[in-house]
């Protein structure tokens, strides 16, 4: 039997349900869940701070390993095998609408997020609060090596993912300066993931910006601090890239002061209601700018994520930010924590 913890809505005792296993289909993958780490957006909606379809199974920061397949594939198209440790892309996407032949496949006409759908009794879970998740056909999944601790690959796939999107999106010359702002895990991993010559990591708190140091930050400041900071490193003229990690409207409004004439700016961090901010657009055409906005990421975005903490993930403490673990018994107490306590990331297990 698969036991998973299934999500009315906010303020409802959440429901442990057993189900039977579900047919595999072709393409498909039943994956036992090691560990799954809860997102932001996960406290956001288990708060009612954002809506989803329900009931559902939260949680899409999951590892795992394959214990059935009907035919299913890596990334790479290599046919995947009992026991194989992966994680998967957030977003399924069909691959042949619209938005998946125009490089957009997490904005997919027949889009299926995991951790994000409605419960579908003739499927398994799709969400990481549970035994075992059920993998759709068409999926985007990358193996995980074993040099990669849970902590670290579950995150992969949201955080570690978008950053690796954020950072194709900005296109940082590795002479220049990106400003991070906002030291969540966001801002950490495009710390430590993006390539310029300085790299400014703004955060109001002193005990995020001591973290950023140890995530590869040349520069850590509050928001008071970054103009005379980017005086200094940048000749006045101001960031190349501007990296937006944490939604705020006078953090999206610092990161379009900040960033130079014929910059970039990436918006990653606003993906809940805020209020509106004024943009200038006579501001914008003489400097030149350009403003990507960056919601969740491509399949290849993935892929580099994995490829560059197997490279790096014991150069930085990555390991360390899921301050600690709960059983799937205490998920309640697993939200509660993460709530009041404001760690970068919580870990369930089921095991």
């Amino acid at each position: 039997m698969i036991t998973s913890v299934e999500f009315d809505g906010p303020g409802l005792p959440l429901r442990f349900v057993e189900r039977a296993f579900p047919k595999i289909g072709t393409g498909e993958a039943l994956v036992r869940v090691s560990l799954c780490t809860l997102c932001g957006s996960d406290l956001h909606t288990y708060f009612g701070r954002r809506t989803t379809p329900l009931p559902t199974v939260l949680g899409h920061e999951i590892v795992g390993e394959i214990v059935e397949t009907h035919g299913a594939s890596d990334l790479a198209g290599t046919p995947l095998q009992l026991g194989d440790r992966v994680v998967w892309s957030v977003a399924c996407s069909c691959r042949h609408c619209f938005y998946c032949e125009h490089e957009l496949p997490q904005k997919c006409d027949q889009l299926q997020k995991y951790g994000h759908v409605k419960v579908d009794p003739a499927r398994g879970p799709s969400g990481g609060l549970t035994t075992h998740c059920h993998l759709l056909a068409n999926t985007a999944i990358v193996r995980a090596p074993d040099s990669i601790p849970d902590a670290v690959a579950a995150p992969a796939m949201c955080a570690t993912a978008t950053v690796a999107a954020a950072l194709r999106a900005g296109g940082a010359d590795p002479s220049g300066t990106t400003v991070i702002i906002g030291a969540g895990l966001l801002g950490l991993t495009a710390s430590a993931m993006g390539g310029a010559k300085n790299r400014i990591v703004v955060d109001p708190q002193p005990a995020r910006l001591a973290l950023a140091k140890a995530f590869g930050a040349t520069h850590a400041v509050t928001p008071g601090e970054l103009a005379d900071c980017l005086r200094n490193s940048s000749s006045c003229r101001g960031a190349d890239v501007v990296l937006e990690m944490s939604g705020v409207s006078t953090a999206v409004e610092q990161a379009l002061a900040s960033v130079r004439i014929g910059g970039t700016v990436v918006l990653v961090g606003s993906v809940f209601p805020s209020r509106p901010i004024p943009i200038h657009a006579d501001d914008l055409v003489r400097r030149c700018l350009t403003i990507r906005g960056v919601h969740n990421y491509a399949p290849i975005d993935l892929q580099t994520a994995i490829e560059f903490l197997s490279e790096r993930v014991d150069r930085f403490p990555f390991s360390a930010q899921v301050a600690r673990t709960f059983p799937l018994a205490e998920v309640a107490e697993a939200f509660a924590f993460a709530e009041t306590e404001k760690p970068i990331r919580v870990g369930i297990t089921p095991w």
